[in-house]
């Protein structure tokens, strides 16, 4: 019989507030991550500090704030009113403390719960809060949320405000990185929903004069967009709607009080509905909403009274009312989409006639696809989950916390001894292998039809359940994994090109990677190092001395399933697949994957002289 584990006084700990949030980072801040996901910890440490500065630039204090990353240290600086004195380090150390509990001074604001800077606080090695209020200075420091310095008030001749610095911990944070594509991304989210404000984000000024307009004419070319964009506001809702030309499933960017719900909620739900909805009243038919949404690009923002978040990260909107009224988020959206958007459709009739065209060309080719499509999903049932082609993750079994969803990933494999290794590997709980059989098809120029009517194709896009729109996207992370020669290349440069073709929102929601993978083992007898790059080689050998034995790996099917854990676990290195916003995808397929062009064989020539050069200079 087992012995009976002791359960007394002893086993019972109570934990302060600095304590339970670096024993349980994930609760505050989701994953944490390295700074490749545009969702890691990182991203949300800054978030949290800043979306104190909008809340102030909302109550109409400060519109310029001001934000450098240099060197893993964050600065932000706003201009507002400034903690008041007395309560400083009450406001950065106290939970359930701060003005958001006065609903009268932040009706509506970002959030509630007094967490966010609290949680960065507790997550950073290095923490200032600085506060300037009528010719007075408080600071404090702080070093994983315990006070290191405590500054008392002295007078000064500064600009009322905020100032906070953090560096986040690298003991829980390793190898952190920002990246600029990404922090740029979240303050020009910010700029959109409140016009008036500037931001500057290491030297550059980010500003915004149309709002939501703005934010779909950033991420996507003109010559895609099948019509203007149809931009609506009204006091507490702004909505701006296109459709692609090429696109073919639907893309949202859906916001609350300013922050951005990357995984929708309530109000995005109730947005698509009413879409759906007044066109079929506008244009007296009954048309299939998938019809209807196909190849929609659109984003809502709204503002409500103390609305409810299914997580700390505030990336889904629960079912809430509307601050005080009777009605419904689901309700307000739906009366002020029926309005508006009918009304601007019978005073626009080049753009009803454009948006009637696409939807009919939509009903055209879903009849078409219709018997094809029928025999795609019965082949995948028979065939998809069962033959091996994926090795799915407990995370979607229900029995996994919902935070880890976030970590959730799906590696997309070439060849059995790289799938296998990776199996064998991973994190059963969040990590899927997806395994290709031979080189993916160059998808250019072809339509939907072929996704059904290719195994491999159709078998991906029922493993990530993407037919009909992203916002059921089973995996967090798209991660390519193959070998790092001139074939894995090409392998990758096949899936982007899918993708690209057919969902080209996984890429700019920041879904897909890249796996990188160490070219390199250099090891003696007392240590192992591995090497990315012929300059950590290089390093490494040095650091190691003697004659250390070096190992060039040719592929993945060469790295043990032992050694494999290593590069896919807490030192992951991913390297995201990003989209230049001004870049034409459609001309950008054409110069890569299109029939050859004199354009493509210049830039060849022209590149393959460059690397000449270097190789005779070195």
């Amino acid at each position: 019989m087992s012995q009976e584990t002791k359960y007394t006084e002893d086993n019972i700990r109570s934990l302060d507030w600095k304590e339970h949030i670096r024993m349980r980072p994930g609760m505050y801040i989701g994953k944490l991550g390295d700074g490749a996901s545009p969702d890691d910890g990182i991203y949300i440490l800054l978030k949290e500090v800043l979306d104190n500065s909008i809340d102030e630039f909302v109550m109409g204090a400060g519109k310029t704030i001001e934000i450098t990353t240099k060197d893993g240290k964050v600065t932000v600086r706003d201009y507002g009113r400034g903690i008041p004195l007395g309560k400083v380090i009450d406001v950065v150390s106290k939970m359930n403390t701060g003005g958001k509990y006065d609903s009268k001074a932040f009706k509506k604001s970002v959030g509630l719960n007094g967490v966010g800077t609290k949680a960065v606080n507790a997550l950073s090695s290095y923490f200032r809060v600085e506060s300037n209020r009528e010719n007075e200075r408080k600071a404090v420091d702080f070093s994983q949320g315990n006070i290191t310095k405590d500054y008392p008030i002295e007078n000064v001749v500064s600009r009322k405000g905020t100032k906070v610095v953090f560096i986040p911990d690298t003991a829980i944070f390793k190898n952190y990185k920002y990246r600029s594509e990404y922090v740029v991304k979240m303050l020009k989210n910010y700029v959109y929903l409140n016009l008036g404000l500037t931001i500057i984000y290491n030297g550059e000024k980010y500003f915004s004069e149309n709002g939501l307009k703005d934010l779909l004419e950033d991420n996507n070319s003109k010559e895609d967009m099948l019509y203007p964009i149809i931009h609506l506001k009204g006091e507490d809702i702004e909505v701006a709607i296109t459709h692609s030309k090429t696109q073919y499933s639907e893309e949202y960017h859906s916001f609350v009080n300013g922050q951005h719900t990357t995984q929708g909620g309530t109000h995005q739900a109730a947005f698509r509905e009413s879409i759906v909805k007044t066109i079929r009243d506008f244009y007296g038919k009954t048309y299939e909403a998938s019809d209807i949404r196909k190849s929609i690009i659109s984003a809502v923002a709204i503002k409500v009274m103390e609305p409810i978040f299914e997580s700390q990260t505030k990336t889904k909107l629960g079912s809430i009312e509307m601050g005080g009224e009777l009605s419904t988020v689901r309700t307000y959206i739906n009366d002020f989409i029926k309005t508006q958007l009918d009304n601007y459709l019978h005073k626009n009739n080049d753009v009803s006639e454009a948006l009637q065209r696409k939807i009919l060309q939509a009903e055209r080719e879903r009849k078409e696809l219709s018997g094809i499509r029928k025999l795609a999903k019965d082949r995948a049932k028979k065939s998809s989950l069962h033959n091996k082609k994926l090795r799915d993750c407990r995370v979607h079994l229900g029995d996994i916390k919902k935070e880890r969803r976030l970590e959730s990933t799906l590696f997309i494999t070439e060849g059995d001894s790289a799938s296998g290794s990776i199996t064998k590997s991973r994190d059963v709980n969040t990590q899927a292998v997806f395994s290709l059989r031979g080189k993916p098809l160059n998808s250019y120029g072809m339509s939907k039809k072929i996704v059904y009517e290719n195994e491999e194709f159709n078998l991906l896009q029922a493993a990530l359940n993407i037919e009909e729109s992203i916002s059921d996207l089973r995996y967090n992370n798209i991660v390519i994994a193959t070998d790092a020669d001139v074939d894995g290349m090409h392998i990758r440069l096949l899936l982007i090109t899918f993708f690209l073709q057919f969902f080209p929102e996984l890429i700019k929601e920041g879904h897909l990677y890249i796996l990188e993978t160490p070219l390199f083992r250099v090891r003696n007898k007392k240590e192992t190092i591995y090497c990315y790059s012929e300059e950590e080689r290089v390093k490494a050998m040095n650091k190691l001395k003697g004659k250390p034995e070096i190992t060039r790996f040719k592929g993945l099917g060469e790295i043990s399933p032992d050694e494999f854990q290593f590069f896919i676990g807490e030192d992951i290195r991913l390297d995201p697949v990003m989209l230049d916003p001004e870049t034409s995808i459609e001309n950008l397929l054409q110069f890569y994957m299109g029939k050859n062009t004199p354009d493509r064989q210049k830039f060849i020539i022209n590149n393959l002289k460059v690397e000449l050069d270097i190789i005779e200079e070195e």
